[in-house]
């Protein structure tokens, strides 16, 4: 089948849902969007078009980004094998939700997987791919490809477990940081410093893993000892942020978050680091020395 001829349908008009049919469109799929709203819907692909039904043919793939409830996702669930049975592939967005809890309650669960985007859609790089008990090798095999397709990378799990790969790494991370600025240790300012100008240019070039290989598993090992019985270990979320959303200072949403960005032009900031982060990357992938292969444990 030619590329152009491949359906895919994205339900789900926000943030993520435009940035994902983006990213099939540009690779010359055909590609809607399925919105409750289609005249409301703005800031699209050209090549993306908006619907407000289930088109009468079953697409090949059906990525779900509806809002984070379960009812709404079992909802549209519903809607999807009452018009095609099990003819479309289905996957969702979702790295919070339990998949395997949303594949029981399906018709055709070896249809189903996670498809897990980061943001923005059509310029991260990597897409994360999960598959649940039921998923079928076929299915999966076709989801990885047609995400290949698009120019991004796929990293499979071999089963989901809440927050998939990424999301683990980065709450991670976030709740340490989250509880130093919460003790007054630093500010979200210095947090960030941190990121943009040290963490993240390393990881760019060397990874994570690696850079221990690199640096010495012996050092490694006698600081992991000495820092982790120290850091934050609590199940519960931080309440820097909880009381930040109980008190609707939502970042961009409302204005004020940890950061002020009432005067700020957000639009054009989101559409600078877009750009900034897809050159950076693309510099990154270039020039980053060859990966070793793994060694066998």
């Amino acid at each position: 089948m030619s590329i152009e001829k491949i359906q895919i349908l994205v339900a789900g008009s926000g943030v993520m849902g435009r940035g994902i049919a983006a990213s099939f469109a540009r690779a010359g799929m055909s590609t809607a969007i399925l919105s409750r709203n289609p005249d409301r819907v703005d800031g699209l692909d050209p090549a993306v078009r908006v619907v407000a039904d289930l088109p009468a043919a079953a697409p090949e793939l059906i990525v779900e980004s509806v809002p984070e409830f379960v009812e709404i996702k079992r909802d549209l669930y519903a809607c999807v094998e009452a018009a095609y049975g099990g003819a479309a592939i289905l996957g969702s967005n979702t790295s919070g939700l339990s998949l395997q809890a949303l594949a029981d309650g399906l018709s055709h669960p070896e249809r189903f997987l996670g498809l897990h985007y980061m943001q923005p859609a059509d310029v991260m790089p990597l897409v994360e791919v999960a598959r649940v008990t039921q998923t079928r090798p076929a299915v999966l095999a076709r989801a990885v490809a047609l995400i290949e397709a698009c120019g991004h990378g796929a990293i499979v799990l071999r089963r989901p477990v809440p927050g998939l790969l990424i999301n683990r790494i980065q709450h991670a991370i976030l709740h340490e940081a989250y509880s130093l600025i919460e003790a007054g240790v630093v500010t979200a300012a210095d947090v960030d410093r941190v990121a943009m100008e040290a963490l993240g240019p390393r990881m760019a070039v060397t990874g994570l893993i690696r850079q221990k290989d690199i640096s010495g598993l012996d050092t490694h090992a006698l600081a992991q000892a000495a820092i982790v019985p120290d850091l934050h270990h609590g199940d519960a979320p931080l309440a820097v942020v909880q009381d930040k959303a109980r008190g609707n200072r939502l970042g961009v949403k409302t204005g004020v978050g940890f950061y002020d960005w009432r005067d700020v032009d957000v639009a054009a900031y989101r559409e600078r680091a877009a750009a900034l982060l897809a050159e950076v990357m693309d510099l990154a992938a270039r020039r980053r020395p060859p990966s070793p292969p793994l060694a066998d444990d």
